[in-house]
């Protein structure tokens, strides 16, 4: 029933519409992706596009117009990636909606759900226990506890009554209240932080750093080697002003590998669209990668174990009477304003009117019960025995909740004739009941739990139930070693909680900041850390894991912590996107492969021929054709491939180590054909680099390719033709010329060592990475 007090306060449809015109309504601050502006501009304003046309624009100003056919491919990877980027938008902008947060409003005197962004100035919403605060209001009726840690890093809980200010950015732990809206948009107090200097998580990817790695020695060191070759070019072996930038350009436009980072992007975009369809929601790019490295996966039993639904499987009776035990809980369920499940079963499971309440505690995780006072002169306590009682004064208490063997939970029911002081337990508390409770399991949790045990994942269940409940339910579903399990209520130093982080498998009675302080240890020990939750409980944690997941029906401040949301509550799209991960993070790292393959003898070959004495044997139109056929496509066709292998050792290794054989052998085939005195035409010398490259770069595909399927065969047909009809059919455009005897000599015999020496120094690095 909606008071009087609150009737005379709501507003009507006339007064929204009216502060709508004004502009006093709610709106989304923080977009949940980019604009389609911002896309735009990300993917045409860069270091490199900016760096491309200076080069193009130096060889149009010495009129070498063919040469400028490499920004042909620049502008090529600008419009995938903006398209890529788009649709990946698109994808997460329609599970945005999905998962948007609504709030309860009292308008009309009627009580009607609306979208958080639907909110006016003098609103009166309606919040409870789970609900994030959408934007900042003052307490009207009704009283609850704040968890206010996003805003001020504090976990302590702020208890908010009539007249208190409530911000937006936190959180109800407990209780209810009706609360009327002072701010709206950018007036609340979270987004002022925002605005200002807001705390941003550190993105925990190998992927990025490595990507950052290579533009920085790329950004720093192509000015001073660029002018240093053309002051040798020109200046010192004479070259044409033309053949001067020509042989510049032709070098520097093989050291940007322009085309990695939009690989990476464009990997990942696809990623996101392929676990959009299998509705999960990616809220941060790099998350993917993350939890495909993970080896420690964190789970809150309720909504990841078993489905949050719970029924009431018996109600034991301790020395009373069942219609009094059945009226008692009856009292507090009409009269309690929480809506967890616990007391939904309850609910469910008894019938009557009870007594009624003069004094209400709703339930909160960091006490784990909840209670009330009554007009009957008594009140009860309804929660976990170990947070209720003194374990030596209730020996026989507890020994009959140990002796319940089963995947169940025992909630206690306790009575006192002394009221609560403080919000405290009440003195001379004795237990009347035990309510036998049970978890419903999620039908296909059993075969994700062995999907991450097959992949040698280690699993922590967490939870704020009694521990050996939990571990019954986590040797149900298969979960490794749930045997080890402990009370963290006996955990009561960092020290201990940091031993069991990695001695335990299944921790019980963990209250909130522990949960955080679990996480923190596991990757003090160097694990990569994911953790599951959909309660507020679950924030803190989620917080601090390597990557956080949650699920759409969790609460408001689960879901705008983690970094992916299953959309469809169902815990079983975990493998996934562990799946999915695996197969973006690998094949990054093969096709990444190719490009610094390409910087790496660009690299040596701008410093080398800074000393030589000769021309730079490539032209930039030459580059363009061995790059689009030996590293453009391959690399992009190879990145969309299915790969489901476990990820070793560190990206930035097994990326340049793969490189190397390539790089190092395709910079000494250049250096000696530019220094050998058999065949010394420019022309000759030129094209014999080009055939070896093209071969090095098709056996390093051939490399990459295994193991081969329909997919794979057609690329490499498609690069060794295009390459054969490049260099004979259009030899003339590529710059490419007939061989002399000696030409054909010399190209056989380095082909020829070319293969061996690939095949030798790969099969080396591979088995030394296999060793890693």
């Amino acid at each position: 029933m909606i008071s009087e007090k609150l009737k005379s306060i709501s507003l009507t449809d006339c007064q929204v519409k009216e502060r709508i015109e004004q502009g006093k309504v709610n709106f989304n601050a923080k977009s949940k992706s980019k604009s389609i502006k911002r896309i735009l501009f990300d993917n045409i304003v860069t270091l490199f596009n900016f760096l491309n046309i200076f080069l193009a624009l130096m060889l149009f100003l010495v009129g070498s117009y063919k040469n400028m056919l490499f920004m042909g491919v620049v502008l090529c990877n600008t419009f995938i990636g903006i398209v890529q980027e788009i649709r990946s938008k698109k994808s997460v902008d329609k599970l945005s909606i999905v998962v948007s947060n609504n709030v309860e409003v009292i308008r009309n005197n009627n009580i009607k759900e609306i979208s958080i962004y639907d909110i006016v100035i003098d609103d009166l919403i309606i919040l409870k226990a789970g609900q994030q605060i959408p934007t900042d209001c003052v307490v009207v009726e009704g009283s609850c506890s704040v968890n206010e840690s996003l805003l001020t890093g504090e976990s302590d809980l702020v208890e908010k009554r009539e007249n208190s200010t409530l911000l937006s950015g936190s959180f109800i732990t407990s209780g209810m209240v009706y609360a009327k809206v002072i701010h709206i948009g950018n007036d609340n107090f979270s987004t002022k932080i925002q605005n200002g200097a807001t705390y941003h998580k550190k993105i925990n990817s190998e992927i990025m750093s490595t990507l950052n790695k290579i533009l920085t020695f790329c950004s720093i060191s192509i000015f001073p080697v660029g002018i240093a070759l053309f002051i040798n070019q020109y200046y010192i072996h004479h070259n044409t002003i033309q053949e001067a930038v020509v042989s510049v350009v032709a070098a520097l436009i093989g050291m940007i590998p322009e085309g990695l980072v939009l690989l990476t992007s464009t990997v990942l975009a696809v990623s996101v669209i392929r676990l959009a369809r299998k509705k999960v929601l990616v809220q941060q790019l790099f998350c993917i990668e993350t939890l495909a490295r993970v080896d420690v996966l964190c789970l809150d039993k309720t909504g990841t174990i078993t489905t949050g639904d719970m029924e009431v499987i018996d109600i034991q009776p301790i020395d009373c009477d069942e219609d009094y035990v059945n009226k008692a809980l009856c009292s507090l369920a009409n009269s309690t304003v929480d809506s967890n499940p616990t007391i939904t079963a309850i609910g469910n499971a008894v019938s009557g009117s009870g007594f009624n309440a003069t004094k209400v505690i709703p339930f909160s995780s960091e006490k784990k019960w909840s209670g009330g006072s009554f007009d009957n002169g008594k009140s009860y306590v309804l929660g976990a025995a170990e947070f209720i009682f003194d374990k030596t004064k209730e020996k026989q208490l507890f020994e009959k909740i140990s002796k319940i063997d089963d995947i169940i939970r025992v909630i206690t029911l306790s009575e006192s004739e002394n009221d609560f002081k403080d919000n405290n337990l009440p003195n001379n508390l004795k237990p009347i009941a035990l309510i036998l409770i049970k978890d419903k399991i999620r039908e296909n949790a059993a075969e994700t739990i062995n999907y991450f045990n097959e992949q040698g994942v280690s699993l922590k269940v967490i939870s704020g139930d009694n521990n050996k409940t939990v571990e019954m339910i986590a040797k149900s579903v298969g979960i490794l070693n749930a045997e080890k399990s402990v009370d963290a209520t006996t955990l009561d130093t960092d020290e201990k909680l940091a031993d069991a982080a990695t001695e335990y498998t299944v921790f019980g009675r963990v209250t909130p900041e522990q949960k955080k302080k679990l996480v923190v240890a596991l990757k003090k020990n160097g694990h990569t850390v994911a953790m599951t939750g959909d309660g507020v409980n679950d924030v803190l944690a989620l917080k601090e894991a390597d990557c956080s997941v949650s699920v759409a029906s969790g609460s408001d401040a689960a879901k705008n912590i983690a970094q992916l949301v299953l959309v469809d509550d169902n815990f079983a799209s975990m493998p996934k996107v562990v799946a999915e991960g695996r197969r973006s993070i690998n094949n990054i790292q093969r096709s990444a492969s190719l490009f610094l393959v390409k910087t790496i003898f660009s690299v040596i070959l701008a410093i080398a021929f800074i000393f030589i004495g000769s021309k730079y044997p490539f032209e930039p139109i030459q580059m363009s054709l061995i790059s689009a056929m030996t590293i453009g496509l391959p690399s992009f066709v190879l990145a969309l491939q299915p790969n489901n292998n476990i990820i070793k050792g560190h990206f930035f290794k097994n990326v340049v180590l793969n490189a190397l054989p390539a790089g190092l052998l395709i910079a000494a085939n250049i250096i000696f054909i530019s220094l050998q005195p058999f065949v010394t035409d420019y022309s000759q010398v030129s094209t014999i680099a080009v055939v070896l490259n093209s071969l090095v770069g098709v056996m390093m595909v051939i490399r990459l390719s295994i193991p081969f399927n329909g997919i794979r065969v057609a690329l490499l047909t498609v690069i060794i033709s295009g390459l054969i009809l490049g260099i004979t059919v259009f030899g003339w455009f590529f710059s490419i010329v007939p061989l002399s005897l000696n030409g054909y000599i010399i190209l056989g015999i380095m082909s020829g060592i070319s293969v061996l020496l690939f095949n030798l120094f790969y099969n080396f690095n591979q088995r030394f990475l296999d060793k890693e």
